[in-house]
């Protein structure tokens, strides 16, 4: 039993749907097994055969046995060899007990029409009659990568109409009294066992088709009648995929460029949605949603290799009409409810790899056919390559506004957004605060206890900024220890309160950063349209008054009486935390 057991791991390393399917269909063969009298070495033999039915699977490819979509006429003709390799597996084994034979025919049919052997009736070993029935039952009831589960009792009704004819009655019948009984039996504890080089050339030439059906390969060759449609067709095509690669290049806007492509795309490859996911990293990220159940798909983060999309990506094959039910973050929402049946999954591959996949979803069941696959395949490349493209140029304009050490806009990306700011007051005939901030006490840090400390210092403070400032406020590093906010609609005394916080929190980095307690902040305000109307003014503005209050801050410190006239010029909000210095 530890043999077998171990042998039980080695399927489930090969294919992770089989932990719980082995555990019920051990568990529902053996108590068929037992009311219909079965015992000694038929009960063993099967008991065995429940765990490793499926250990020929080892020899065929994980791309086929994991594929989240029908197969095509060659890969089910390599599934089917796993019956006669699971056989010689268990022979290789030796058990006291005829198990072989029932791993051999447990996909053998009532009907005879069933494979490797085309058995028949009771020329099928009882074992794999059982086997055969609750294996099936299992397939139904569990979640697989090309569909969801059945309910239990759907899947028992439809195992009851094949009675007869996939499967023996007697056994139906079994398990139609007793399905609800066997779903709470449970059995467990397995563990690896070594497997030698197995012969994995074994063919079968009996297997009608999968119960999934084939992949549907729309072969209208036999439509020749109708050739000046033919001609009109391609011709459209061919126009539409010039139009296409003319959009493609013409802007670095990834956003805008997948939009353009999507609507030419929809004149060649109807669809009720399209999502364009781009790989970050392990995960595909959905750059470009549009159509239906655009919400569901846009929240989507597949991790490469696991469901629809992530299969594609792993494998760098296309997938056509696949269940778009099983993508990851769909198959496991309870609440997820979506409409698409079918979906065109592509890679987008550059010369460095995978980009992304461009995914179309029908609500139609096999809506997509080889030909709509075929002019995916013409524009990938190009599309694969702008996209890479746009990317590595968003990131570059990404680095080019932002300050590499705190995260936040750096001046020019101020200079801009400021710019934007003033014509919408304008517009508007609204008003926005300007704050100019600088930390008092910032070199004497560096030179203190050095600039690594004074950069985790600006970071400490950067971070605390952005979190005071509103969701449509604008944070700003002017660059060395001066920052700017841009506060639209803010008034004199919000903005006085602000600057009294922020001087608490620029005491705060300090003594977080190095245990410095002498880090304040000075700061100056300017508002538009009172103190002027162009960037440079406010800007100006708030400077001057941002050095006014620094010079009164060093004053205090001194303990110096300030000169009357330099405290007039103070910016409403300055607090004096040393008015005894007065």
């Amino acid at each position: 039993m530890r043999t077998i057991e171990g042998l039980a791991l080695a399927i489930e390393a090969k294919d992770h749907t089989t932990h719980s399917h082995l555990q019920r269909v051990r568990t529902y063969a053996i108590e068929i097994a037992k009311d219909l009298g079965l015992s000694g070495d038929e009960l063993d033999a099967l008991r065995a055969a429940a765990l490793l039915h499926d250990i020929g699977k080892l020899g065929v490819p994980d791309h086929i046995i994991n594929k989240p979509g029908r197969l095509t006429r060659e890969e089910f003709e390599k599934v089917k060899t796993h019956t006669v390799v699971g056989a010689e597996i268990i022979e290789k084994v030796a058990f006291p007990y005829p198990v072989a034979p029932i791993v051999r025919s447990h996909h053998e049919k009532w009907n005879g029409e069933g494979y490797p052997d085309g058995l028949k009736g009771e020329d099928i070993p009882v074992g794999a009659r059982i086997l055969a029935v609750v294996d099936c039952l299992d397939a139904l009831a569990s979640d697989r990568q090309y569909r969801k589960a059945l309910p239990l009792s759907e899947a028992m009704a439809e195992i009851s109409k094949e009675a007869g004819n996939s499967f023996d009655p007697r056994i139906v019948d079994v398990l139609q009294r007793r399905y609800l009984e066997f779903e709470h039996l449970t059995i467990e504890n397995r563990r690896e066992n070594p497997i030698d080089a197995l012969n994995l050339t074994a063919t079968v030439e009996r297997g009608l088709r999968p119960a999934a059906g084939f992949e549907r390969n729309s072969d209208r060759s036999g439509d020749q009648n109708d050739f000046l449609s033919s001609i009109a067709s391609a011709r459209q095509e061919a126009y539409t995929l010039f139009e296409l690669s003319q959009d493609i290049g013409n802007s670095l806007s990834l956003t805008e460029t997948l939009s353009l492509v999507a609507m030419r795309l929809q004149k060649l490859v109807p669809y009720d949605s399209i999502a364009v996911f781009v790989r970050e990293k392990d995960t595909l990220i959905p750059e470009f949603v549009s159509g239906d159940h655009s919400k569901l798909l846009a929240s989507l983060r597949v991790p490469i290799g696991t469901g629809l999309c992530g299969w594609v990506a792993a494998h760098g094959r296309p997938i056509i009409n696949g269940n778009p039910s099983v993508e990851t973050g769909i198959a496991l929402n309870p609440n997820a409810s979506i409409e698409l049946r079918s979906a065109l999954a592509v890679p987008f591959e550059s010369v460095n790899g995978l980009v992304g996949v461009l995914t179309l979803y029908r609500t139609d069941p096999d809506a997509f056919t080889s030909d709509h696959l075929r002019v995916l395949k013409v524009i990938t490349s190009r599309v694969g390559m702008f996209i890479e493209n746009a990317l590595k140029y968003r990131e570059a304009e990404s680095s080019a506004t932002i300050d590499y050490l705190t995260g936040m806009a750096n001046a020019r990306a101020l200079s801009v957004h400021l710019e934007k700011e003033l014509a919408r007051c304008l517009r508007e005939h609204s008003t926005v605060g300007i704050m100019v901030c600088d930390l008092d006490g910032f070199k004497d840090i560096n030179d203190r206890f050095g600039h690594l400390a004074g950069d985790k210092v600006l970071r400490s403070f950067a971070g605390s900024l952005r979190i005071v400032c509103r969701e449509y406020d604008y944070a700003a590093r002017m660059g060395g220890d001066e920052f700017v906010i841009v506060a639209p609609g803010m008034t004199e005394e919000a903005m006085a309160e602000r600057s009294d916080l922020l001087n608490a929190l620029a005491r705060q980095a300090g003594l977080e950063g190095c245990g410095a307690d002498f880090l304040s902040l000075s700061a100056g305000t300017a508002f538009y349209p009172a103190d002027g109307e162009t960037a440079e003014q406010l800007l100006a503005e708030a400077d001057r008054r941002m050095y006014v209050a620094k010079q009164h801050q060093r004053a205090i410190s001194q303990s110096r009486i300030i000169d009357p006239e330099i405290e007039q010029q103070l910016p409403l909000g300055f607090s004096l935390r040393a008015e005894g210095a007065r």
